[in-house]
C-alpha cells in the first residue's frame, strides 16, 4: 500500500519513518534463503528441558486453553515472586507488583508506554538491543545514547565514560534503560556502576527500566545484581525478565515486568490493551520452569561457557578481533582486518558466500557509522553447529593478514 493518497493524505504514521524493520530477524530470513548457519538471531537450536515440555502438554490436555487473568496466572506470579526472593533477596507482592506479558519484548514497550510522555527523555547505553530505540520512539520519548566502548584488550571489559553518562541525564530524563547482562556486548554491570546509575536516577527523579533476561548466563565469576536490590532503587525500578533465554523457549513469548504497585497499575492497563494476556498453558509451564533446582542454572551457565570458549578461538583464528563476553550468549567482533567497506557488506558476504549469518554491528547503534566495523555472533547453538560455522569461517583466513593462530 502506498504511504499516501492521491490528494496527499498520509496513510502511515510519521513515527514509523524513524526506524526500520528488525535487522536481526532479517538476517534469519537471509540465513534460510542461503542455507546458512544462523549465528545471527539469539535462539537455541537444541531442545528445551523435558520438564517444561511435559508441563505445557499437560496444561493443554487439562484444558488450560482460555484467557488467564490479564496480568498473569496467579500460579506463575507466585512462582516469579518466589524466584526473585531466592535469587535477589527481593520481596515482591505477586498480587500488585507483577505483570505477565507476551515476552520481555512486550514487557519493555508496555513499561515505556506506561511511564513516558511526549518529550520525555530515555537514557540508553549503546550498542543496544535493537528494540530499545524504536520502543522509545513508539512511546513518544526521546532517546539519549551513552556509548559503551570496547576494551583495548579483547579480554577486557566494555566501559562507559562517567562524564558522558552524567551529561545524558537532565530535567527531562524520565528513565534509563539498562540491560545486564548486556546484549550485544556481554557486559555485566558492576555494583559500582549500578550505584553510579542509582545516584543519577535519584538526583534527577528518574526511573530504571532493567532488562535482565540473561540473568543466569554468566561467566568468569561475574555476578548479576538486579537494580531493584541496590539501595534506594526498589521503588523506582521496573525489572523485566522472562522465560525465553533461561529455558530455551524463545517462541513461547512469556515474560514479565516487576514494579512498585503504582507503576504496575499503569503497566497492567497498557498490557491489557496491547495483548490481553500471555498464552495460558505456557504460563502454567512457566511454573514448572521456575521450580527447577539450582543445579539446572549452574549447568546452564557451564554449558554456555563451554560454547563461548569453543567459538572465541575459532573467531580469532579466522581473523576477527573477538571481545570476550562476561554474560549472555553473544560475541561482538571487530572486522577491520577483512577490508570490507562496512558491516553490511561484510555480513552480506558471510551469509551468501561463506554460509554463516551474523548481525551487522550498525543495527545496535543510533549512528550506523559507530558499528560499521563490528558484527555480532550468537553462540546459543549445539557444539556441532558451532564447529561447522567455525569450519566455514576459516575460508576467511586467507583474506586477512591479521588472522591469529
Amino acid at each position: 500500500m502506498a504511504h499516501g493518497t492521491p490528494d496527499g493524505k498520509r496513510l502511515t504514521s510519521e513515527r514509523t519513518d524513524r526506524f526500520g524493520e528488525s535487522v536481526i530477524r532479517e538476517m534469519t530470513r537471509e540465513a534460510m534463503l542461503h542455507d546458512a548457519i544462523n549465528l545471527a538471531q539469539g535462539f537455541p537450536d537444541f531442545a528445551a528441558p523435558e520438564e517444561l515440555k511435559r508441563a505445557a502438554q499437560q496444561a493443554v490436555a487439562a484444558d488450560v486453553n482460555q484467557y488467564a487473568i490479564t496480568w498473569g496466572a496467579k500460579t506463575l506470579r507466585d512462582a516469579i515472586a518466589r524466584r526473585m526472593k531466592a535469587t535477589q533477596g527481593l520481596e515482591v507482592d505477586p498480587e500488585t507488583e507483577i505483570t505477565v506479558c507476551c515476552g520481555s519484548t512486550e514487557a519493555m514497550i508496555a513499561s515505556l508506554l506506561a511511564v513516558t510522555n511526549a518529550g520525555d527523555e530515555i537514557v540508553i547505553f549503546e550498542p543496544f538491543y535493537e528494540n530499545y530505540g524504536p520502543d522509545a520512539i513508539l512511546s513518544g520519548a526521546l532517546p539519549r545514547f551513552v556509548k559503551l566502548r570496547p576494551p583495548a584488550d579483547p579480554g577486557g571489559e566494555w566501559a562507559f565514560d562517567e562524564r558522558e553518562l552524567r551529561a545524558a541525564f537532565g530535567a527531562r530524563t524520565k528513565a534509563i534503560v539498562l540491560n545486564t547482562p548486556n546484549n550485544p556486548t556481554g557486559k555485566v554491570f558492576t555494583r559500582a556502576e549500578l550505584e553510579l546509575i542509582r545516584d543519577l536516577c535519584l538526583e534527577h527523579e528518574a526511573l530504571a527500566i532493567t532488562d535482565e533476561i540473561y540473568e543466569h548466563i554468566l561467566y568468569d565469576g561475574a555476578e548479576h545484581i538486579s537494580m531493584a536490590r541496590v539501595e534506594g532503587m526498589r521503588d523506582r525500578t521496573i525489572t523485566i525478565n522472562g522465560m525465553s533465554k533461561t529455558y530455551s523457549v524463545t517462541g513461547w513469548r512469556v515474560g514479565w515486568a516487576v514494579a512498585p504497585e503504582a507503576l504496575s497499575g499503569a503497566i497492567r492497563k497498557v498490557h491489557d490493551f496491547l495483548t490481553v494476556g500471555a498464552p495460558a498453558p505456557l504460563q502454567e509451564a512457566g511454573v514448572a520452569a521456575l521450580a527447577l533446582p539450582q543445579a539446572y542454572y549452574q549447568r546452564l551457565a557451564g554449558d554456555y561457557r563451554a560454547r563461548r570458549d569453543r567459538l572465541l578461538p575459532a573467531l580469532r583464528q579466522a581473523g576477527f578481533e573477538a571481545y570476550t563476553p562476561r554474560g549472555a550468549y553473544y560475541v561482538m567482533t571487530d572486522i577491520g582486518g577483512f577490508g570490507f567497506a562496512d558491516d553490511i557488506a561484510f555480513a552480506s558476504h558471510l551469509v551468501r558466500d561463506i554460509g554463516v549469518a551474523v548481525v551487522p554491528g550498525s543495527s545496535f547503534y543510533s549512528d550506523a557509522r559507530d558499528g560499521a566495523r563490528q558484527v555480532r555472533f550468537a553462540f546459543c547453538k549445539r557444539p556441532e553447529t558451532l564447529d561447522e560455522a567455525a569450519s566455514r569461517l576459516m575460508k576467511l583466513r586467507a583474506r586477512t593478514p591479521h588472522a591469529r593462530g
